[in-house]
């Protein structure tokens, strides 16, 4: 049977260094191959390399070939013509793949006429179906800055879906989403397969790969160490690298020791509302946050975890309680880790010199820089790129370090790991619970994982879907006690 796609000794490099080696893969219909590895292994730049889509700089070496009998040198960039037709893509930043002047709703229409040849009407019925099936009711008319990171995610999946694309590349289409949203995707994702369709998908959660089988290869530094069917790598794992991923899970975490916290509280919160449109996200919300506490909130998609944060920050405001914050601080002490941290960083700006006017401006020790960066394994080469020539994982361990420089005493850290792979999250939580510990930093920690959660939490925060009841518990130690909700 002809592959839908095939690669043949396909590697990326720079004009002097190989970023990823000669890589042959086979991707048939109706059968998925997923790519694992450590943050910045070269995952997506390989993908980015089928596609004909690398960032400036970077190179595709090898021959690429479609099921329709289209092939090319990856130098060349005929591919292009295939985007969205034959080939679509996915991309692991949402904000980058969304049109910011369009509404959600409109940009799944647009696909289903220009690419998928639709008429209005039914492009329009289409795109409601597929929000509903997506849990984005009553977003269709807002603009994507105007969604949660997870919403937003799940509008890119419904546009690219949208074309009717044999071949999907998918580049962590599950990061930010709560475990149903999760299953959604996946669902989607097997129907295309049952379609016909066939889907290399770049992912770090080890659970997605169980679930939609087909192959697996594990990647580490622009190398596959470990490749075959799904069942039998992620299960019975040879290499040392593809064992110390499957130990890394936030299951198999130990327990973080429970303390009394002591001390003035960082932020006192009492009868704390939030409202979005004609939705009450949370009510009744009172809890304090102490020095070297970490707090964890979990709950689905748009259920107001970030706005929670956003309003201890003063980024957003409450309807209804008082919130009270540490005095006698600057106003950098209070510090986000946002979820998306392209959104972050000025793209036309050097991550050197963005550390370099962070010390300059705020007088800090610059000999810190190496100290924290050799400590969240990141090359000083990278120091010389552009955000946007980097991985998502080491972009936003670069926001932990300018967040680390602050000395911050509260941290809200919004989905902080969401797209890292199980070994570099347990490092860059371990480095909050560090400075919990060490700096007395209290943590506002948001997270889709009860495991991570529960795993480092000293207090819990649980908020439900807007529609439910919200929930608050508190962990005195190891138990729970829950709040009355309005």
């Amino acid at each position: 049977m002809t592959p839908l796609l095939r690669t043949e000794a396909l590697e990326i490099r720079t004009a002097e260094h190989q970023l990823v080696e000669p890589l042959s893969i086979e991707l048939h219909s109706g059968k998925a191959l997923t790519i694992i590895g450590e943050t910045g292994s070269g995952k997506s730049l390989f993908a980015q390399g089928v596609v004909g889509n690398l960032p400036a700089g970077l190179h595709a070496h090898g021959k690429i070939y479609f099921g329709s009998g289209f092939s090319e040198d990856g130098l060349a960039c005929g591919r292009h013509k295939l985007w969205g037709r034959e080939i679509a893509v996915l991309p692991q930043e949402p904000w980058l793949s969304l049109d910011p002047t369009m509404r959600a709703c409109a940009q799944v229409i647009e696909t289903y006429t220009h690419i998928g040849g639709r008429t209005t009407s039914d492009a329009r019925r289409q795109a409601q179906a597929d929000m509903h099936q997506l849990g984005l009711v009553g977003a269709e008319n807002k603009y994507p800055f105007q969604l949660s990171g997870g919403m937003a995610q799940r509008l890119a999946f419904a546009a690219t879906h949208a074309g009717g694309a044999p071949v999907i590349i998918a580049d962590e289409p599950t990061k930010g989403l709560d475990r149903a949203r999760i299953g959604e995707v996946i669902a989607l994702l097997k129907a295309g397969l049952a379609s016909g369709g066939g889907l290399l998908i770049i992912t770090h959660d080890i659970e997605v790969a169980r679930r939609l089988g087909g192959d697996v290869m594990i990647m580490v530094k622009g190398k596959v160490v470990e490749a075959g069917p799904a069942d039998k790598v992620l299960n019975y794992p040879q290499h040392d690298y593809t064992q110390s991923l499957m130990a890394a899970d936030p299951a198999c975490w130990p327990a973080r020791p429970f303390q009394n916290r002591s001390g003035e509280p960082v932020v006192s919160i009492s009868s704390l509302s939030s409202i979005r449109g004609d939705r009450t996200l949370f009510q009744g919300l009172s809890f304090d946050v102490r020095p070297g506490e970490i707090v964890g909130v979990t709950g689905p998609s748009g259920c107001g975890k970030s706005t929670l944060g956003d309003i201890i920050l003063g980024l957003a405001a409450a309807q209804t309680g008082t919130l009270q914050r540490k005095t006698g601080v600057p106003r950098t002490a209070f510090q986000k880790l946002y979820q998306d941290p392209v959104a972050a960083f000025p793209t036309s700006v050097t991550l050197g010199r963005n550390l370099a006017d962070l010390v300059r401006l705020h007088r800090l020790d610059s000999s810190r820089i190496p100290v924290l960066m050799k400590r969240l394994r990141l090359e000083p080469v990278l120091l010389e790129r552009y955000p946007t020539n980097v991985s998502g994982g080491e972009l936003q361990r670069f926001s932990l370090l300018r967040v680390l420089m602050l000395d911050p005493v509260f941290i809200f850290a919004d989905e902080p790991s969401s797209r890292l792979d199980l070994i570099t999250q347990r490092e860059m939580i371990e480095l909050l619970v560090e400075a919990a510990d060490e700096r007395a930093t209290a943590v506002l920690l948001v997270s889709h994982d009860e495991a991570l959660i529960n795993a480092v939490s000293d207090q819990r925060i649980r908020l439900t879907a807007p529609d439910e009841r919200t929930q608050y518990a508190r962990s005195e130690p190891r138990q729970s006690a829950i709040a009355p909700n309005g």
